[in-house]
């Protein structure tokens, strides 16, 4: 089966961008980056949220690149999915400030938001 162009560009780039944001977490948990200073340690946070933006970015423009349809269930399923990551990521932070819960790295909502992308996904189908 033949994957069309919008797509294989897309995967191209998720590849990239997830290598990227792999490897540099996995040196950083095999210690490459325990020694960095203040001014390290800001380019080293920074240095890891710029494949997350590529990832939405490669996101975005599979949702340009593609037809109608396609585009619309992508759009409907980004949304669907960003409202639920904040809606349960201020919930977790309202629970922090009143309730004591442990405390969420703030990261953490981009892992929450493609799990709900995941689970969301097979139920959205339509456009309507």
């Amino acid at each position: 089966m033949a994957i069309d162009l919008p797509n294989r560009r897309y995967l191209i780039r998720s590849l990239l961008f997830m290598g990227g944001y792999v490897a540099i977490n996995v040196a950083a948990i095999g210690g490459a980056f325990d020694d960095l200073t203040r001014p390290g340690a800001w380019l080293l946070g920074l240095a890891v949220a710029a494949p997350v933006a590529g990832q939405m970015w490669a996101t975005l423009a599979l949702m340009h690149d593609s037809d109608e349809f396609v585009r619309a269930i992508t759009a409907k399923r980004f949304i669907l999915a960003a409202g639920v990551a904040m809606a349960a990521f201020s919930a977790w932070g309202y629970l922090e400030s009143y309730a004591d819960a442990p405390h969420a790295p703030g990261w953490y909502v981009y892992l929450l938001f493609w799990a709900a992308f995941g689970v969301i996904s097979p139920f959205v189908r339509t456009s309507r």
